[in-house]
């Protein structure tokens, strides 16, 4: 059984995590096989938006720690770090589409933290997250102490990384850290109906809005108008602006491209 199912759902690339009998914890084909998965939405035009979610109970319990225990098995934090979880980081914030995390379980560890990677993180309300690494003597890893302070502030942040609190959904949209919660039997249908509302909207526009927003990390104020500027002046050049504009002079429903 593949630990990585693809499929294409109109305009959108759905990409599960299916390791479900350990809570898809991450291996090395898994790690891979997402980052191929990953290269796959971001190769194919007819993708315009990225839903990343996990089969069964958990969406990611993190490391499988069975590999990291087991000799013949163990490729080594320096291995697992800069070529599985970092390549996934970068990938899913290089990628010029939209990335929507559907948590549909518990998120610990890495497993977290890639979540949070994702441009829009939406949960159900049975869902927790989890800074786990504190409780094995680790730091945290796959972006968290970057991604987490911004997110939620330092002391928070710091708070969660050092004490490995299980923090639910419903407070983990309270204090900024993901963007909505969906009751339980609403969640599959509602946070695929979001990543298909961003599969039809104007894509261009979108991955320069990304480009911005991971450009804000380290520019300073100048340095972001001016890039404001710059993708301002690429976005009034796509086709999708132009239509923008006419169905909306037009009075009816825009119908972008993605180009």
């Amino acid at each position: 059984m593949s630990s990585i199912l693809f499929e294409k759902i109109g305009n959108v690339g759905k990409i599960t995590l299916n390791r479900p009998e350990v809570f898809n914890s991450f291996n090395r084909e898994m790690a891979l096989a997402c980052q191929e998965a990953l290269d796959q939405c971001e190769n194919d035009d007819k993708i315009r938006a990225v839903y990343l979610t996990g089969n069964g109970k958990a969406f990611c319990a993190g490391q499988d720690l069975k590999e990291v225990t087991t000799p013949d098995l163990n490729p080594g934090f320096r291995k697992i770090l800069e070529e599985h979880y970092n390549p996934i980081i970068l990938k899913i914030r290089n990628l010029k589409k939209p990335v929507v995390a559907g948590v549909n379980g518990v998120a610990a560890g890495a497993g977290a933290n890639i979540a949070l990677a994702c441009d829009i993180v939406v949960a159900h309300e049975k869902v927790s997250f989890i800074q786990a690494f504190s409780l094995i003597g680790l730091v945290p890893d796959s972006g968290g102490t970057f991604m987490l302070p911004r997110l939620i502030g330092f002391q928070k942040a710091s708070a969660l990384c050092m004490l490995g609190d299980k923090i639910g959904a419903n407070e983990a949209e309270r204090m900024g850290m993901i963007y909505k919660v969906y009751p339980l039997d609403e969640f599959e249908e509602s946070s695929m109906k979001l990543a298909s509302r961003l599969s039809k909207m104007p894509t261009q526009g979108l991955a320069y809005t990304k480009l911005l927003l991971n450009q804000s990390f380290s520019n300073n104020l100048e340095e972001q108008l001016a890039a404001e500027s710059h993708y301002q002046i690429l976005s009034s050049q796509t086709e999708d602006y132009q239509e923008g504009v006419n169905a909306f002079i037009e009075k009816r429903k825009p119908e972008f491209k993605g180009k």
